[in-house]
């Protein structure tokens, strides 16, 4: 078997001792004679593995149970809408740091008023607001914790006095957090948690209490916490993956382990574009600069074209830059090893050198 070194910005890579271990689940799962794609989401096995799901996400973020953890369809775009539809009755407050801050917030104007807090529109997004504006009667303040289009990522979170929302979608668990100064974190789980098909959703009890009833059951946060996210047929075989990348996390040694690795990751990388004497040229100013979403661009479109193509016939995958804003684009999520990211460090300075 040939593993190519995958940077693709999500789905994305999974850990191979995780991905192998799904073999034998696959065709019977804790020994009941089914795969894991087979059991119902009634059955005892199922709700053991989800309570193990669960209470390895409090103890990796730390919270206690004031914090309820539940697992619901849709992905992103679900959240840009679920979260406006509960939480907001008078205005909320957006940090605009790109497009998927624009995402939420327009689908949140179909329930309120919503405005901007903070923008980096003036600059191409290549930076963190360092302060945000909230009016008076806001619902909540709104930020996307890590940008995967622009490569900037919160190195600090602002302080407000309204209940504030996070998309951690790209860096959930990557390093380590005060996660009680959230009252409601959510993230799809196909970058750093497990394959694609589910949100975690992590919500404080006091927030909830606050949430509108005039919306279908199907979409209110209590109803997924009520009925411990099988309010429908829930994602079985995504929340298992989730399970076992999080045991995977722990056995790693939590999130203090996970942001030291992820720290040398980007700095492989980060020194070749910085060391290139502006070969390779970075969106984000420094100091807000992704650990997850390495961001960068060469002097034409053509020589970008080509280094996507001399990197793929060399096992790097996923590295051409999204579609909205082009250039380069290196994901260095959990599951990415430092193998990768200095086997891709070495492949850039010879790059350079042959041209």
């Amino acid at each position: 078997m040939k593993r190519v070194y995958n940077f693709n910005a999500g789905p994305s890579p999974m850990p191979l001792e995780v991905l192998e271990g799904l073999k034998e689940d696959l065709t019977d799962f804790r020994q009941t004679g089914m795969g894991i794609t087979e059991i119902s989401h009634r059955s005892k096995e199922f709700q053991v593995m989800l309570d193990e799901t669960k209470a390895l996400v409090h103890h990796l973020t730390g919270l206690d149970d004031s914090y309820k953890v539940v697992f619901v369809q849709g992905g992103g775009t679900m959240q840009f809408i679920m979260t406006a539809m509960n939480f907001l009755h008078c205005k909320g407050a957006y940090a605009d740091t790109g497009v998927w801050t624009t995402k939420a917030m327009k689908n949140a104007s179909y329930y309120g008023t919503v405005y901007e807090a903070s923008s980096s529109k003036d600059k191409q997004y290549s930076y963190i607001p360092k302060t945000v504006k909230v009016e008076a009667g806001t619902d909540y303040l709104y930020l996307c914790a890590n940008n995967t289009i622009y490569g900037t990522e919160y190195q600090a979170f602002p302080r407000v006095e309204v209940p504030m929302i996070a998309d951690m979608s790209s860096n959930m668990l990557s390093r380590t957090y005060d996660f009680t100064k959230f009252d409601l974190v959510w993230a799809g789980v196909q970058k750093n948690l497990g394959a694609a098909g589910t949100a975690l959703v992590i919500v404080k009890e006091s927030l909830l209490e606050r949430a509108r009833t005039d919306i279908p059951e199907f979409f209110r946060y209590e109803t997924y916490v009520k009925s411990d996210s099988t309010y429908n047929t829930p994602p079985v075989f995504s929340i298992y993956t989730v399970n076992r990348t999080l045991q995977w996390l722990e056995k790693l040694g939590g999130l203090t382990a996970m942001e030291a690795l992820n720290r040398k990751k980007a700095a492989e990388i980060y020194a070749v574009i910085d060391g290139s004497e502006g070969f390779y040229r970075g969106h984000a100013v420094k100091e807000d600069r992704s650990r997850m979403n390495v961001t960068f661009t060469l002097e034409t479109p053509e020589l970008e074209a080509e280094f996507v193509e001399q990197a793929k016939a060399h096992g790097f995958i996923g590295l051409k830059g999204h579609r909205l804003v082009g250039g380069l684009r290196a994901s260095l999520y959990n599951a990415v090893t430092l193998e990768a990211a200095e086997a891709l460090a070495m492949f850039m300075k010879e790059f350079q050198n042959n041209h």
